[in-house]
């Protein structure tokens, strides 16, 4: 069958088993294999893909998916995976900008124009003080110590772990539920451990989360929603 997307191809001696593709911002195509992997199998591998790739290149051009905010009254923001509306308030007690009150994101109406600014650093407030609890616990429940903890506001790359085993997580996860994020967390800490993604990865992986998969599919197929 012939294939209409084109792809970068990257070949590692380091990359033992495991395929992967990633497409970036740009909407470039990257498909990772390890070195002597033959073309056919990359072109199965790329096929079985097919589907996915589409909807994300299409979501990525704008054709689905949420689009970008506007911040206008009833408009929805999600929050640990639920969805609360807008509203527009002419003042808010206690001076704060924006708050999330019974149910509601509340915003100033003098800060309008700074709206997206202010959600941001709201997300960023709430990753910095709820993932570090989250680190501190995992941490220690599976004796994996990260050297820091990094809030980013990456758009694709929910969470990564440096050599030195420092851990840089994007403050959009806060958009997901609960469940999503401590499985991007657990994810990067057993990165820790093992700084790939291969089967034994996996598997450490699915030790001390089992029920991961249904996670990592709910981010694969919601990751649209984690945006502004």
């Amino acid at each position: 069958m012939d294939n209409p997307f084109s792809y970068d191809l990257v070949r590692s001696k380091r990359r033992r088993k495991t395929l992967s593709l990633q497409i970036k911002e740009d909407g470039k195509i990257v498909v990772y294999v390890p070195h002597r992997t033959p073309e056919g199998e990359i072109e199965r591998f790329f096929e079985k893909h097919r589907s996915w790739i589409i909807k994300k290149i299409a979501e990525k051009e704008g054709r689905i998916g949420r689009p970008e905010s506007s911040f206008l009254p009833d408009e929805k923001f999600f929050y640990l995976g639920e969805a609360y509306p807008l509203e527009i308030h002419e003042g808010i007690e206690g001076g704060r900008p924006l708050t999330l009150s019974f149910g509601k994101f509340i915003l100033s109406q003098d800060c309008i124009e700074k709206a997206r600014d202010l959600f941001i650093a709201w997300y960023t407030k709430e990753a910095k003080d709820r993932l570090a609890e989250r680190v501190d616990y995992y941490s220690n429940r599976f004796q994996l110590f990260p050297k820091g903890l990094k809030i980013t506001s990456a758009k694709s790359r929910w969470g990564s772990c440096s050599r030195d085993n420092r851990l840089c997580i994007s403050w959009r996860i806060m958009m997901a539920p609960l469940s999503v994020i401590d499985y991007i967390l657990i994810h990067e800490l057993v990165h820790i451990k093992e700084k790939n993604h291969s089967r034994k990865f996996w598997n450490c992986v699915g030790a001390l989360l089992p029920d991961y998969k249904k996670d990592r599919r709910w981010l694969r197929d919601h990751e649209n929603l984690l945006r502004l």
